[in-house]
Protein backbone atom coordinates (compact mmCIF):
# COMPACT_ATOMS: atom_id res chain seq x y z
CA UNK A 1 0.00 0.00 0.00
CA UNK A 2 2.98 2.61 0.82
CA UNK A 3 4.16 2.52 -2.88
CA UNK A 4 0.63 3.08 -4.12
CA UNK A 5 0.92 7.17 -3.54
CA UNK A 6 -0.95 8.91 -5.92
CA UNK A 7 -2.14 6.14 -7.71
CA UNK A 8 -6.12 6.12 -7.84
CA UNK A 9 -8.36 4.99 -10.32
CA UNK A 10 -8.14 4.60 -13.52
CA UNK A 11 -5.21 2.81 -15.71
CA UNK A 12 -3.16 0.15 -13.44
CA UNK A 13 0.60 2.07 -12.52
CA UNK A 14 3.39 0.69 -13.64
CA UNK A 15 6.29 -0.38 -11.50
CA UNK A 16 9.71 -1.96 -12.29
CA UNK A 17 10.98 -4.78 -9.62
CA UNK A 18 14.40 -6.15 -9.92
CA UNK A 19 15.45 -8.86 -8.61
CA UNK A 20 12.30 -10.63 -7.60
CA UNK A 21 13.94 -13.86 -6.84
CA UNK A 22 10.88 -16.58 -6.40
CA UNK A 23 8.05 -13.67 -6.80
CA UNK A 24 6.87 -13.59 -3.82
CA UNK A 25 6.86 -9.91 -3.64
CA UNK A 26 5.53 -9.31 -7.38
CA UNK A 27 2.76 -11.87 -6.34
CA UNK A 28 1.99 -8.97 -3.40
CA UNK A 29 2.81 -6.04 -6.25
CA UNK A 30 0.05 -7.63 -8.78
CA UNK A 31 -2.35 -8.17 -6.18
CA UNK A 32 -1.92 -4.45 -5.10
CA UNK A 33 -3.24 -3.84 -8.92
CA UNK A 34 0.11 -3.16 -10.48
CA UNK A 35 1.31 -3.68 -13.94
CA UNK A 36 5.09 -5.09 -13.02
CA UNK A 37 8.25 -5.49 -15.36
CA UNK A 38 10.29 -8.24 -13.52
CA UNK A 39 13.90 -7.67 -14.32
CA UNK A 40 15.91 -10.80 -12.82
CA UNK A 41 19.32 -11.80 -13.61
CA UNK A 42 19.36 -15.25 -12.33
CA UNK A 43 18.55 -18.10 -14.81
CA UNK A 44 17.15 -20.36 -11.73
CA UNK A 45 14.06 -18.31 -11.02
CA UNK A 46 13.03 -17.15 -14.84
CA UNK A 47 11.12 -20.29 -15.79
CA UNK A 48 8.94 -19.91 -12.57
CA UNK A 49 8.49 -16.30 -13.13
CA UNK A 50 7.48 -16.40 -17.12
CA UNK A 51 5.06 -19.37 -16.22
CA UNK A 52 3.58 -16.60 -13.70
CA UNK A 53 3.71 -14.22 -16.81
CA UNK A 54 1.75 -16.81 -18.72
CA UNK A 55 -1.02 -17.00 -16.56
CA UNK A 56 -1.54 -13.58 -16.56
CA UNK A 57 -3.51 -11.57 -18.95
CA UNK A 58 -0.49 -8.76 -19.52
CA UNK A 59 -0.03 -7.41 -16.32
CA UNK A 60 3.29 -9.45 -15.18
CA UNK A 61 6.51 -8.87 -18.06
CA UNK A 62 9.40 -10.97 -17.60
CA UNK A 63 13.10 -9.63 -18.71
CA UNK A 64 16.67 -11.93 -17.87
CA UNK A 65 18.55 -8.89 -16.49
CA UNK A 66 20.42 -7.05 -13.91
CA UNK A 67 19.36 -3.73 -12.41
CA UNK A 68 22.93 -3.16 -11.43
CA UNK A 69 24.26 -4.02 -14.83
CA UNK A 70 22.49 -1.31 -16.43
CA UNK A 71 24.32 0.83 -19.14
CA UNK A 72 27.90 -0.76 -18.46
CA UNK A 73 30.79 1.31 -19.85
CA UNK A 74 31.85 -1.40 -22.20
CA UNK A 75 31.42 -1.23 -26.01
CA UNK A 76 29.96 -3.57 -28.42
CA UNK A 77 26.17 -5.20 -28.07
CA UNK A 78 24.89 -5.86 -24.48
CA UNK A 79 24.49 -9.43 -23.32
CA UNK A 80 22.38 -10.29 -21.00
CA UNK A 81 22.10 -9.78 -17.72
CA UNK A 82 23.70 -6.67 -18.92
CA UNK A 83 20.91 -3.86 -20.01
CA UNK A 84 20.68 -0.86 -21.79
CA UNK A 85 18.12 1.61 -20.06
CA UNK A 86 17.19 2.69 -23.74
CA UNK A 87 16.03 -0.53 -24.53
CA UNK A 88 13.92 -1.46 -21.20
CA UNK A 89 12.27 1.76 -20.95
CA UNK A 90 11.37 1.48 -24.59
CA UNK A 91 10.01 -1.89 -23.65
CA UNK A 92 7.93 -0.41 -20.90
CA UNK A 93 6.81 2.47 -22.84
CA UNK A 94 8.29 4.66 -20.70
CA UNK A 95 8.85 8.18 -22.23
CA UNK A 96 11.07 10.95 -20.88
CA UNK A 97 9.91 13.74 -19.16
CA UNK A 98 11.09 17.05 -17.64
CA UNK A 99 12.99 17.01 -14.42
CA UNK A 100 10.44 18.86 -12.64
CA UNK A 101 7.79 16.82 -13.88
CA UNK A 102 5.80 14.18 -11.62
CA UNK A 103 7.60 10.34 -11.25
CA UNK A 104 7.91 8.98 -14.80
CA UNK A 105 7.98 5.37 -13.46
CA UNK A 106 8.85 3.42 -9.91
CA UNK A 107 11.19 1.47 -9.02
CA UNK A 108 11.16 -1.81 -6.27
CA UNK A 109 13.74 -3.79 -4.87
CA UNK A 110 16.39 -4.91 -2.29
CA UNK A 111 19.52 -3.55 -3.16
CA UNK A 112 22.16 -7.00 -2.70
CA UNK A 113 24.34 -6.57 0.68
CA UNK A 114 27.38 -7.27 -1.02
CA UNK A 115 28.82 -3.86 -2.65
CA UNK A 116 25.96 -2.13 -1.35
CA UNK A 117 27.73 1.03 -0.15
CA UNK A 118 28.78 0.66 -4.15
CA UNK A 119 25.26 0.58 -5.70
CA UNK A 120 23.85 3.67 -3.75
CA UNK A 121 26.76 5.51 -4.70
CA UNK A 122 26.33 4.45 -8.55
CA UNK A 123 22.68 5.12 -8.26
CA UNK A 124 23.84 8.85 -6.73
CA UNK A 125 26.16 9.88 -9.82
CA UNK A 126 23.63 8.85 -12.48
CA UNK A 127 21.15 10.53 -10.20
CA UNK A 128 23.36 13.66 -10.28
CA UNK A 129 24.44 13.50 -14.12
CA UNK A 130 20.76 12.67 -15.37
CA UNK A 131 22.38 9.76 -17.23
CA UNK A 132 20.80 6.10 -17.33
CA UNK A 133 17.54 5.63 -15.69
CA UNK A 134 17.23 9.33 -14.77
CA UNK A 135 17.48 10.32 -18.64
CA UNK A 136 13.75 9.90 -18.01
CA UNK A 137 13.25 12.27 -15.31
CA UNK A 138 12.63 11.96 -11.51
CA UNK A 139 12.30 7.81 -11.60
CA UNK A 140 11.10 7.14 -7.91
CA UNK A 141 13.08 4.35 -6.34
CA UNK A 142 11.76 1.73 -3.08
CA UNK A 143 14.40 0.23 -2.02
CA UNK A 144 15.18 -2.37 0.53
CA UNK A 145 18.72 -1.28 2.17
CA UNK A 146 20.32 -2.28 5.34
CA UNK A 147 19.30 -0.15 8.70
CA UNK A 148 23.10 0.79 8.99
CA UNK A 149 23.23 2.44 5.00
CA UNK A 150 19.72 4.01 6.54
CA UNK A 151 21.28 5.55 9.21
CA UNK A 152 24.10 6.86 7.83
CA UNK A 153 21.57 8.46 4.81
CA UNK A 154 19.86 10.09 7.17
CA UNK A 155 22.40 10.78 9.65
CA UNK A 156 22.83 14.58 10.65
CA UNK A 157 25.54 17.13 10.68
CA UNK A 158 27.87 17.06 14.18
CA UNK A 159 28.22 12.66 14.09
CA UNK A 160 31.53 12.59 12.58
CA UNK A 161 31.33 9.10 12.09
CA UNK A 162 27.88 8.82 10.16
CA UNK A 163 27.60 12.57 8.66
CA UNK A 164 29.40 11.30 5.66
CA UNK A 165 29.52 12.50 1.84
CA UNK A 166 26.98 10.24 1.02
CA UNK A 167 24.42 11.96 3.87
CA UNK A 168 25.03 15.26 2.40
CA UNK A 169 24.57 14.49 -1.39
CA UNK A 170 21.92 11.84 -0.98
CA UNK A 171 19.74 14.94 1.49
CA UNK A 172 20.43 17.03 -1.26
CA UNK A 173 19.34 15.23 -3.92
CA UNK A 174 16.32 13.26 -2.93
CA UNK A 175 13.31 13.51 -0.67
CA UNK A 176 14.18 10.07 1.57
CA UNK A 177 11.01 8.75 3.29
CA UNK A 178 11.20 5.10 5.34
CA UNK A 179 8.22 3.25 4.49
CA UNK A 180 8.52 0.05 6.64
CA UNK A 181 10.96 -1.80 8.95
CA UNK A 182 11.73 -5.14 8.66
CA UNK A 183 13.46 -7.66 10.91
CA UNK A 184 16.25 -9.56 9.32
CA UNK A 185 14.89 -12.37 10.36
CA UNK A 186 12.27 -12.06 7.99
CA UNK A 187 14.88 -12.20 4.93
CA UNK A 188 17.59 -14.34 5.73
CA UNK A 189 19.53 -17.24 7.37
CA UNK A 190 22.61 -18.77 7.31
CA UNK A 191 22.36 -21.94 6.25
CA UNK A 192 25.18 -23.48 8.28
CA UNK A 193 24.25 -22.39 11.84
CA UNK A 194 20.90 -21.14 11.24
CA UNK A 195 21.60 -17.49 12.58
CA UNK A 196 21.46 -14.51 10.77
CA UNK A 197 23.41 -14.20 7.65
CA UNK A 198 23.59 -10.34 8.11
CA UNK A 199 26.30 -9.51 10.74
CA UNK A 200 25.88 -6.80 13.19
CA UNK A 201 27.74 -3.72 12.90
CA UNK A 202 29.94 -2.26 15.92
CA UNK A 203 28.81 1.78 15.37
CA UNK A 204 25.37 1.50 13.44
CA UNK A 205 21.93 -0.73 14.32
CA UNK A 206 21.72 -2.99 11.82
CA UNK A 207 18.94 -5.41 12.87
CA UNK A 208 16.01 -4.42 9.98
CA UNK A 209 16.18 -4.11 6.52
CA UNK A 210 14.79 -0.57 5.61
CA UNK A 211 11.87 0.10 2.83
CA UNK A 212 12.79 3.82 1.51
CA UNK A 213 11.51 5.67 -0.58
CA UNK A 214 13.95 8.10 -2.67
CA UNK A 215 12.28 10.55 -4.75
CA UNK A 216 14.97 13.18 -6.72
CA UNK A 217 14.59 16.50 -5.38
CA UNK A 218 12.59 19.04 -7.84
CA UNK A 219 14.84 21.56 -7.24
CA UNK A 220 17.96 20.09 -7.50
CA UNK A 221 19.08 22.05 -10.38
CA UNK A 222 18.27 25.57 -9.27
CA UNK A 223 21.20 27.72 -8.89
CA UNK A 224 24.61 26.62 -10.13
CA UNK A 225 24.49 23.13 -9.93
CA UNK A 226 23.60 21.43 -13.09
CA UNK A 227 23.96 18.02 -14.39
CA UNK A 228 27.35 18.91 -16.72
CA UNK A 229 29.07 20.26 -13.04
CA UNK A 230 27.44 17.45 -11.10
CA UNK A 231 30.84 15.51 -10.85
CA UNK A 232 33.12 17.78 -9.62
CA UNK A 233 30.33 18.53 -6.84
CA UNK A 234 30.23 15.06 -5.57
CA UNK A 235 34.04 15.04 -5.93
CA UNK A 236 34.11 18.32 -3.68
CA UNK A 237 31.85 16.82 -1.12
CA UNK A 238 34.18 13.66 -1.27
CA UNK A 239 37.34 15.26 -0.70
CA UNK A 240 36.17 17.91 1.97
CA UNK A 241 35.03 14.45 4.22
CA UNK A 242 38.57 13.06 3.73
CA UNK A 243 39.50 14.88 6.99
CA UNK A 244 35.46 15.08 8.09
CA UNK A 245 36.80 17.48 11.52
CA UNK A 246 39.19 19.83 9.44
CA UNK A 247 37.87 23.35 9.57
CA UNK A 248 36.70 24.57 6.19
CA UNK A 249 38.58 27.51 6.05
CA UNK A 250 41.68 25.15 5.91
CA UNK A 251 39.83 22.98 2.94
CA UNK A 252 39.52 26.54 1.13
CA UNK A 253 43.33 27.11 1.42
CA UNK A 254 43.81 23.65 -0.30
CA UNK A 255 42.03 24.63 -3.03
CA UNK A 256 44.04 27.76 -3.63
CA UNK A 257 41.25 30.47 -2.66
CA UNK A 258 42.78 33.33 -1.11
CA UNK A 259 39.58 35.38 0.05
CA UNK A 260 38.07 32.32 1.73
CA UNK A 261 37.02 34.60 5.03
CA UNK A 262 35.29 36.97 2.02
CA UNK A 263 33.58 34.10 0.77
CA UNK A 264 32.27 32.42 4.23
CA UNK A 265 31.00 35.81 5.00
CA UNK A 266 29.04 36.51 2.46
CA UNK A 267 27.64 32.47 3.21
CA UNK A 268 26.89 33.45 6.85
CA UNK A 269 29.05 30.47 7.59
CA UNK A 270 31.59 30.61 10.43
CA UNK A 271 35.16 30.86 10.10
CA UNK A 272 35.47 27.66 12.48
CA UNK A 273 32.87 25.57 11.07
CA UNK A 274 34.28 22.23 10.30
CA UNK A 275 33.50 20.00 7.11
CA UNK A 276 31.62 17.27 9.79
CA UNK A 277 29.09 20.40 10.98
CA UNK A 278 27.97 21.82 7.42
CA UNK A 279 24.50 21.05 6.75
CA UNK A 280 23.82 19.41 2.93
CA UNK A 281 22.48 22.82 1.76
CA UNK A 282 26.07 24.58 3.21
CA UNK A 283 27.70 22.52 0.04
CA UNK A 284 25.56 23.19 -2.61
CA UNK A 285 25.90 27.09 -1.75
CA UNK A 286 29.15 26.57 -1.29
CA UNK A 287 29.72 24.85 -4.13
CA UNK A 288 28.02 27.58 -6.25
CA UNK A 289 30.18 30.13 -4.89
CA UNK A 290 32.90 28.77 -5.70
CA UNK A 291 31.72 28.47 -8.87
CA UNK A 292 31.20 32.18 -9.63
CA UNK A 293 34.67 32.89 -7.47
CA UNK A 294 37.42 33.64 -10.10
CA UNK A 295 39.68 32.11 -7.97
CA UNK A 296 38.21 28.38 -8.30
CA UNK A 297 38.45 26.15 -11.61
CA UNK A 298 37.09 22.65 -12.07
CA UNK A 299 40.19 22.03 -13.58
CA UNK A 300 41.61 21.91 -9.64
CA UNK A 301 40.08 18.39 -9.59
CA UNK A 302 39.70 17.43 -13.36
CA UNK A 303 41.77 13.80 -13.10
CA UNK A 304 40.70 12.80 -9.52
CA UNK A 305 36.36 13.63 -10.88
CA UNK A 306 37.12 11.04 -14.52
CA UNK A 307 39.06 8.70 -12.04
CA UNK A 308 35.79 8.55 -9.45
CA UNK A 309 33.16 8.43 -11.93
CA UNK A 310 34.78 5.19 -13.98
CA UNK A 311 35.17 3.64 -10.44
CA UNK A 312 32.05 4.25 -9.46
CA UNK A 313 30.58 3.03 -12.66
Amino acid sequence: RSLQRGAGPGPQPLLLEFAPGPGIFTRTLLDAGFRVVALESNSDFLTDLQSLENSLDGQLKVIHGDFFRLDPLSKGALKPPAVSSEELFETMGVSPVPWRADAPLKIFGIVPQQLERNRLWRLLFTMYECSSIYRYGRVELNLFISEKEYTVLTAKPGKSKIYQALTVLAQLGYEIELLHKEPWSSFATNLKTGGLAIPKTMQLPNDHLCLVRLTPQQNLFTGGLKPSNASTFIFMVKQSFAKPKSRLTDRLNSWSLDNSDTLLKALEIPQNASMCNLYPEDYKRLFEALQNSDMFAETLFHDEVLTSTRTMN
